[in-house]
């Protein structure tokens, strides 16, 4: 559904969201597309447009003018509507680079690196009386995240889930699925998960599992066969990272 505003699941008041109509397997119920409202003579600023859906674009259009969009990666599903969207209102992308921060009236947006799903994800904290994140696809409303090897990373994941998990209790607004109110329990929820897959791929390989296939067979045997590329690619991340982890204990100065 589009448009869906005045949020009763946690999330701050200064921010709306209009859901693209792209629901799937990967984009869960559709991408969010969030409105940071306008604040003391800012106008307001879009987090992630979204696909190309005309309705959906316009939707957001119209909620009134659009200071700038903040993305969080360059999937389509979250990127792909831009250029049109820019048509629309004029506003093109304004995010800060990496621990940098953009004034939006008594809100302050940094922005963190969160590589891991994509090399190029990032993360927005909002500051302020209400403070909350903007994760995109690092951080889901439910469910796990894939990791898109070669592009993905998990070392650079795990490293951007403790950054998230550092920023405390505060609501974290994902790219799809419901608000989660608490960054840091989600962060760590996801850290736990992707152990866990460690183990299990460890486990496989040590069962003769002998190609990410016939990995993702046994350990994603429980995951929806359409979401199986995906879980071949988040495989070939898990090897890669294992055998990064194997290559730093046989260095000199390793242990």
């Amino acid at each position: 559904m589009t448009g869906i505003t005045g949020l009763d699941t946690g999330s701050p008041p200064w921010v709306s969201l209009f859901r693209a109509p792209n629901p799937g397997p990967m984009t869960l119920d559709g991408t969010n597309t969030w409105l940071i409202a306008a604040n003391a003579g800012h106008d307001a600023l879009v987090v992630d447009p979204g696909p190309a859906i005309e309705e959906h674009l316009a939707a957001v259009a119209a909620s009134g003018p659009i200071r700038g969009v903040l993305l969080t990666h360059h999937h389509p599903d979250h990127a792909e509507g831009l250029e049109r969207f820019r048509e629309l209102t004029g506003a093109g992308v304004v995010n800060p680079g990496p621990g940098q921060r953009l004034v939006h009236g008594d809100l302050t947006i940094t922005t963190i690196a969160t590589p891991g799903h994509t090399a190029d994800s990032v993360s927005f904290h909002v500051g302020g009386a209400s403070p909350a994140v903007f994760t995109g696809d690092t951080i889901l409303g439910h469910g796990s995240t894939a990791v898109l090897w070669p592009d993905g990373n998990l070392g650079h994941y795990l490293d951007s889930l403790k950054r998230l998990r550092g920023l405390g209790p505060i609501p974290v607004l994902p790219g799809h699925g419901p608000v989660r109110r608490d960054a840091a329990a989600a962060a760590t929820e996801y850290e736990t998960h992707r152990q866990a897959r460690l183990d299990q791929v460890r486990a496989a390989l040590a069962a003769g599992a002998a190609s990410p296939r016939e990995v993702v067979e046994v350990v994603y045997a429980d995951v929806d066969k359409s979401l199986w590329p995906a879980a071949e690619a988040t495989v070939r991340a898990q090897l890669a990272y294992l055998e990064e982890r194997d290559a730093e204990h046989i260095r000199p100065g390793g242990s």
